[in-house]
Formats: structure tokens, sequence, C-alpha cells
């Protein structure tokens, strides 16, 4: 990628000029933590708590795909104490960022290690759980890997807790303070995980469709069958006998809301929900919140449980 060859050298000179403190107020000891997108700012910020300052690259809005760092969030990951994104399926920049960062003290934690990934050659066609293969960072099967693991609340618990025992270390001076934090975000996500488990343990219908396959992870967790208009790729193009596919699928298995993903274009299940007199509803990836509603109180608690009762429309 030729755009990082130019920012090395220019972030070397940026690092020299700004000295080593990225801390606000002037104040090095506060643990300065800089994270990819909104579900890892989140979680970050409920195990770290007063104890240091967490910031997110990216605001709602953007993709977390195509993003490229400017020299100046280059120079705020060097500086930084602790750098956290989701998984190189997701930040796909991430490795050829980490490349640059071999004169930086910046600890780097991978918040989905140990986390098994899976290929989505075809969505669209729902997922087979039993004889899905499962694959991991690293194998170099990244074309079709779904990376949206932080939507299973159990696999967000594994994450909070990957991310939480590295800070642990680097910060062993707030130890303690770290681990109830942790403990508490953490018993927050078993109560999610509980409440879809509740919801969906004795539904019937366990299909639900959606304009982009994002949801796969929620779907295998609570053995739902999600089935997508288009692939992982949210603007990917559909051809009319895959429309005319899927709005049969709809008709005959009486489908009555289609999906779309709050953040994205919803074109294609509008134009679906036309054709076969079928409602829309909305899904969140969780992706990005925006400021005013982060200070108004949503996160990724809020936005999961309101998932969960979009569902339950079509999950019952």
């Amino acid at each position: 990628m030729n755009l990082f060859k130019k920012i090395i050298p220019f972030m070397a000179l940026f690092l020299a000029a700004c000295g080593t403190s990225n801390t606000e107020e002037g104040t090095t000891e506060s643990l300065d933590v800089v994270t990819t997108f909104y579900p890892m700012y989140n979680f970050t910020e409920n195990i770290v708590g007063t104890n240091g300052n967490v910031t997110a690259l990216l605001g709602a809005g953007q993709d977390t795909h195509s993003y490229e760092p400017t020299p100046k969030d280059m120079a705020a990951i060097a500086e930084a104490d602790v750098f956290v994104y989701s998984s190189e399926y997701m930040e796909t920049w991430v490795p050829s960022v980490l490349e640059t960062l071999s004169d930086s003290d910046v600890t780097v934690i991978n918040a989905s290690e140990g986390i098994p990934f899976y290929e989505d050659d075809d969505a669209d066609h729902g997922h087979d759980h039993d004889d899905e293969e499962e694959h991991h960072e690293g194998d170099g099967h990244n074309h079709a890997v779904d990376p949206h693991v932080w939507l299973d609340p159990v696999y967000a618990k594994q994450m909070v807790e990957t991310i939480s025992a590295t800070i642990q270390s680097v910060d062993s001076e707030n130890k303690m303070a770290y681990q109830e934090n942790t403990a508490a975000y953490v018993e927050q996500l078993e109560a999610l995980d509980a409440e879809f488990q509740t919801a969906f343990q004795a539904a019937d219908n366990r299909v639900f469709v959606v304009q982009h396959a994002a949801f796969g992870y929620l779907a295998r967790r609570y053995d739902l069958t999600e089935v997508s208009i288009s692939a992982l790729t949210s603007n990917q193009e559909v051809s009319p006998a895959k429309l005319a596919e899927i709005g049969n699928f709809i008709k005959e298995n009486d489908v009555e809301v289609i999906y779309y993903q709050d953040s994205g274009n919803n074109d294609l299940a509008t134009t679906l929900a036309k054709e076969t007199d079928t409602e829309l509803g909305v899904l969140s990836a969780v992706e990005g919140i925006t400021k005013s509603d982060q200070e108004a109180g949503i996160d990724y608690l809020t936005i999961m449980h309101n998932n969960l009762e979009a569902l339950k429309q079509t999950i019952n």
C-alpha cells in the first residue's frame, strides 16, 4: 500500500516533533488507549473507566474496511500505551499499520484472538451450523470471512476479557480497578446473552431475512438461520434472478419482516419489501454510534437490546 510507505517517514518526523506524551491535559500517568471503531471503544471504555483516556479512530458513518489512517492517526497509535482492534478481517488496514510500529512501545491487542471465524461463501442460502468449516486468523482465508464476531454476546464477553487481561498487565498499578470494571461489564453481557436465549429457545420460526449478511455469529449462537439478500459486502450487486429467488423464499415461508442495517443502504430491502408486501425492520451491526447518541446513553448494550426486540418480530 503506497499510502503507508509515504506516511512512515512523515510519521517519524511528526513523532520527533511531538515528544512522547499523548495524554490529555499534559498528564503522563493516565493510561492512553487508542481503539479502532465503536465496539472496541465501548468495550475498552467499560474496562478502563476513570483510569485512562480511551479514543476511537473512526466515527459513526465511516467505513471500517476502507478506512486509511492519516499521519495524525498513525502518530496517535504509535504514541499510545495500548492499541485495540477487532481483527484483520474487519480492520483490513491494521497489518500495514503494525508494520510501522517497530520503534513504538505501544502494546497491541487483537481483541478477537482465540475466536473461531467462519467463511461465508454463500450467505444468502442461510447457515449450516454442522457442516461449516471454521477458520482462525492467519490461515490465509480472509476473502470471505465474516468479521462481525462482536454481535455474538458470548464472543463480545470473550473480547472484553482479552482486552482487560492485557490492559491489566500494562497498567498493573490499577489492576484491581480494571478487574472490578470488567466483572461488572461481563455480568451485563451475560445477562444480554441470557435474554437472547430466553427469547428464542422455544421459537418455532427461526429464520430471519436481512439485506446484509452481518448477523451470522448471532444466528449461530441462538440456533437461528440468517438468509441474506447480499453477502458480506454490503454494496454487492445482486442479480434480478437472485432477487427473485429471495422474493420467492419470502412468500413461500411467510416472512413478515425484511431487516436492513441501520448504517447501510436499504434499497434492496425496500425493493423486496414492496414486491412481497413485507414490512421493513432495522438491525444494527453496532459499527458506529454518533456522539449525540452516546451522550444520550446509547451504547453497545442498548443497541443489542434493540436488535433483540426487532428480531422478536420474526423469531417467534
